[in-house]
């Protein structure tokens, strides 16, 4: 059984974990004298021991800090609208374990919401955290605030139903990606004009019309789970 594995900000020679992470290794039954990797956020881990666990906390002796690299060969985020809470929750945690490493939420014209709110910015981003200690990445992807379709910057590619080239023939692996997804109404004419302009080549998933949530996941495992990376 691989050893169990919790997040802090800080690994330290020896640290304590509280609150959720705590809660979560009482939920596996942790005891004195176990094991726990014990990664960052932002790329190292500390293979841990317990030296002593409470009902509100466990005490750790980590060894040294390893950067232990299991990322894309370029940082990739995914561009996507908002979607309704359940929907967008998905995809962050289906999106953390397939590499991506930040979400930049969108405000488009046929978005199913127009705004999220803090709490939910929150709880999304904890569900990026609980993905990535899940599939045991030791980077947690970033959970950026909306910006309108305009402010978008980047370069890469854009889902459209009404495009041949597929997404790993527009894909270039020496610079930063960004994906972009729309929502579930589709971007409208305009706003594929824009990201055309932007520098964005429009890609198929396929000859069927997907879900959202779907399309996002499909974009994005098509370029990496796809590729092996």
């Amino acid at each position: 059984m691989r050893p169990h594995r919790a997040y802090h900000a800080n690994l330290e020679p020896q640290i304590s974990i509280s609150g959720i992470e705590a809660a979560h290794l009482r939920v596996l039954r942790a005891k004195i004298g176990d094991s726990i990797t014990v990664f960052n956020g932002a790329g190292l881990e500390a293979v841990g021991t317990i030296l002593e666990a409470t009902e509100h906390s466990f005490t750790l002796q980590l060894g040294a800090a390893q950067n232990t690299n299991r990322e894309p060969p370029q940082p990739i985020t995914l561009a996507i609208a908002l979607l309704k809470a359940d929907k967008l929750a998905d995809v962050v945690r289906a999106s953390s374990e397939l590499g991506v490493s930040s979400i930049q939420l969108l405000i488009t014209q046929h978005a199913e919401a127009k705004d999220i709110g803090t709490q939910k910015l929150e709880r999304l981003r904890r569900v990026a955290t609980e993905a990535a200690k899940q599939c045991q990445r030791n980077t947690i992807p970033s959970i950026l605030e909306p910006i309108a379709l305009t402010a978008l910057t980047g370069a890469g590619i854009v889902a459209h139903p009404h495009s041949s080239r597929l997404p790993r023939e527009a894909i270039q692996w020496d610079a930063p990606i960004t994906i972009v997804s729309g929502p579930e109404g589709g971007f409208s004419n305009q706003e594929i004009t824009l990201l055309e302009h932007k520098g964005f080549t429009r890609v198929t998933l396929g000859q069927r019309i997907l879900r959202a949530e779907t399309a996002a996941l499909a974009l994005l495992s098509s370029i990496t789970a796809a590729e092996g990376i």
